[in-house]
């Protein structure tokens, strides 16, 4: 997930910046304290991939001004944005929601799902770097301890990050109760009610709009979206 070296560069790079800003300031200004320029290349790229660094798409853009707003939402609102763009890191998902605080995850797990639905996709080789990479992804978000022996653990999160979950199940066509019932949230650790609550304490903050009365739910995300985002959204 390359968590710290994210935050050095958002540290770095003002949040109006653009792609441009931030190839600057790894590739040109060393920010990162990389010892190569093809390594500081090379982590741009990784970098890119994972998050994008553009603010014309609309889940970094979202999730670079959460990022300023709380900074205990951070490693999990990395986390959601790395979801969103590797394919090989969603594969992983429902495996590590389903298990319980406490109990034991192996990379052989991992290695075996990366090979479900074609066995001749990677080479082991390729399966285990794989694996060592999403147990890493997942132990920095706070969801895994352990170093060598990964142990499922329950995440801290905040209402930010219940804010982000909501808007990327927005992204995906979903409105009202069918919100709170997206593969993001379903993510995060806590009963129904306590995920309302943290939708109730995001609206307080001002990071979304939310309604909840007789049964009806109603979110919003003012200022979110531009204009011709929103009618892309609803096409």
């Amino acid at each position: 997930m390359m968590l710290a070296e994210l935050s050095t560069l958002l540290a770095h790079v003002p949040p109006s910046a653009v792609r441009c800003d931030y190839r600057r300031a790894v590739v040109e200004s060393n920010t990162l304290g990389k010892p190569t320029r093809k390594a500081r290349q090379l982590t741009f790229r990784h970098l890119v991939e994972l998050y994008g660094l553009d603010p014309s798409l609309a889940v970094f853009r979202v999730f670079r001004q959460l990022w300023n707003l709380d900074g205990q939402a951070r490693p999990v609102l990395a986390l959601m944005v790395a979801l969103v763009r590797d394919p090989l890191l969603r594969l992983s998902r429902d495996f590590i929601r389903a298990k319980y605080p406490g109990e034991s995850v192996q990379r052989a797990e991992l290695e075996a799902l990366l090979a479900t639905d074609d066995p001749d996709r990677f080479t082991p080789a390729s399966r285990k770097s794989f694996a060592q990479n999403i147990n890493g992804t997942w132990t920095q978000a706070g969801f895994l301890v352990g170093r060598v022996h990964k142990t499922r653990i329950v995440p801290c999160i905040t209402p930010t990050n219940v804010s982000f979950a909501l808007f990327l199940g927005y992204l995906e066509g979903l409105t009202g109760e069918r919100l709170f019932a997206s593969e993001w949230m379903n993510l995060l650790p806590g009963s129904p009610d306590e995920l309302v609550l943290h939708a109730n304490s995001a609206a307080k903050r001002g990071q979304i709009v939310f309604m909840n009365a007789g049964g009806v739910k109603e979110v919003r995300f003012p200022g979110y979206l531009s204009p011709a985002e929103e009618m892309l959204l609803h096409e």
